[in-house]
């Protein structure tokens, strides 16, 4: 009998160790929803029930945080394009400066204002390669990922780069497979007899149209049914094929013009409700069905076991135009705000075999973290990127008989909006930027150059501004607040307003104190 040497014997354990754990890395169903608030759900991510939550039915997403832990205090930014750069590229809005929603190339959307210029942002979005003007060069996640073995998949909304750009088309950042993605941040219709905004049917029709669904045109599949209908395919094949994949779901839903969708929009106006809020709650449960759907399949596929799920929103509510100003009680604003409105999100993380179902998170994280979480998660950890990565990695808070433990209770969560949304109202949509530690939140408004401090804990709700009482201790707290948020913009070079009577830089929240 050969005498095999112990150093091969070892190699060959640690290739055979490697290979299994290759084999074994978990599927990943990253689940983004568009404008989704954060109690637009039945299932609540308060301490209390809200009127909200009893307005909404989302089985599924209860379902997931049965088997998983839902995280209370998540958070991502203000408007949708900045969100969508930080996840796929680890960085914080300070740094890769798409501080607004992007369309066309190398126009900025900001509406005017008597007081502030904004400058020039990126306003053509990320870039995978060097040398596009007005854009945030980086690494993307998923092309990580497809550097590592992973099968990339891509359906929905994208937004990442603005039309006549490369990041227009995700494949261009390492997806293999792109279903209905492009440069646009919302669609033209939800409904299949009016294409989805294309005109004629089976043509493309930009900026608005969706792409790549002509099957549909024509016919009564919702917008989020026809996404889900393609995804289970892309699901089969990868199943089929036995590699792992990143699948990241970027539905359309719940984003503005609304349409009835006819499976469930009957239930919501027997009830009461106005046809603007049937509309918004049917298409909530649409995607809640698409969510099960996903879960369903990968079970009836034999990877349930391996397979993780991820669900966040890109921002907060829509609380202006057709839906009311306190469409996210009780948070205060909606989307375009740098209150809880527009920032605070409803997300689930279940990953089999390491979450313990049913537990609750509260520890602050923002959506730039998911870039090494999720890398963490497919034990990708030895990866190299061109931008610097500000996102943390909270795989720590997922471990079994650890959801509900808190990471980083004082680290501070930087939101930076040095813009002015074209909807803007009293409580949205101004130039401004905050930070929240621990309990702590200032706000910082550009226009008018003042601070706000909140107590969110006591004040969930921002009603109660701190800085109208004379109080030393909260002039204290917010002089140390303002120069860590002032700290962050100065150190990352944040694009800042520029005040249109003086042509000089708007000032930083501890320039003010």
């Amino acid at each position: 009998m050969k005498t095999i040497p112990s150093c091969t014997l070892l190699l060959t354990t640690a290739l055979t160790a490697g290979a299994a754990e290759r084999e074994q890395r978990p599927n990943i169903v990253f689940f983004l929803v568009d404008d989704m608030g954060w109690q637009d759900t039945s299932l609540p991510f308060w301490k209390d029930t809200t009127d909200l939550n009893r307005k909404y039915r989302t089985p599924n997403m209860e379902r997931l945080a049965a088997l998983g832990t839902k995280f209370t205090d998540a958070y991502a930014c203000p408007v949708s394009s900045p969100s969508r750069i930080s996840l796929i590229t680890g960085t914080n809005v300070a740094r890769h400066q798409v501080s607004n929603w992007t369309l066309h190339k190398d126009q900025a959307t900001d509406a005017p204002s008597d007081s502030l210029t904004f400058g020039r942002w990126n306003y053509n979005g990320m870039s995978p390669v060097p040398g596009i003007g007005n854009a945030f060069y980086a690494t993307p996640l998923a092309q990580v990922f497809k550097d590592n073995g992973y099968t990339t998949l891509f359906v929905g909304k994208a937004h990442f780069g603005a039309l006549g750009t490369p990041a227009e088309d995700p494949l261009t950042l390492g997806f293999d497979r792109n279903i209905a993605g492009h440069a646009a941040g919302a669609m033209g219709s939800y409904l299949g007899e009016e294409n989805y905004g294309n005109h004629p049917a089976g043509s493309y029709t930009p900026p608005w149209g969706v792409p790549m669904l002509e099957k549909y045109h024509g016919t009564d599949t919702f917008l989020t049914e026809a996404l889900t209908r393609e995804t289970a395919k892309l699901i089969d094949s990868s199943a089929a094929a036995g590699k792992p994949f990143f699948l990241y779901m970027s539905h359309y839903a719940v984003h503005a013009p609304y349409k009835a969708d006819k499976r469930f929009v009957q239930r919501y106006r027997d009830r009461g409700l106005s046809e603007t809020e049937a509309e918004y709650a049917a298409i909530v449960e649409g995607m809640d069905k698409s969510l099960g759907d996903l879960m369903d399949l990968v079970a009836e596929k034999g990877i349930a076991d391996n397979t993780i799920f991820v669900f966040m929103s890109d921002n907060g509510g829509y609380s202006v135009g057709v839906r009311p100003n306190d469409a996210n009680v009780p948070l205060r604003g909606g989307k375009g705000a740098c209150y809880e409105g527009g920032i605070r999100e409803p997300m689930i993380v279940y990953w089999p075999g390491v979450t313990e179902g049913g537990t609750v998170n509260a520890t602050p994280v923002i959506i730039e973290d998911f870039y090494p979480t999720l890398l963490a998660m497919a034990g990708i950890r030895d990866y190299e990127t061109v931008q610097p990565i500000d996102g943390q990695d909270f795989t720590p808070a997922l471990l079994r008989k650890g959801g509900a433990k808190m990471l980083w209770p004082d680290r501070p969560l930087y939101f930076h909006y040095p813009n002015n949304w074209g909807e803007r109202t009293r409580d949205v949509g101004l130039p401004s930027s905050a930070v929240r530690m621990g309990d702590w939140k200032l706000v910082h408004f550009y226009e008018d150059e003042h601070n706000e401090l909140y107590n969110l804990k006591e004040d969930i709700s921002e009603r109660h501004d701190l800085l109208q009482e004379a109080s030393p201790k909260y002039k204290k707290i917010e002089a140390k607040l303002a120069k860590k948020l002032s700290d962050h913009l100065r150190q990352n070079g944040a694009n800042m307003p520029v005040r249109k009577s003086t042509g000089q830089r708007a000032a930083y929240p501890d320039e003010i104190l």
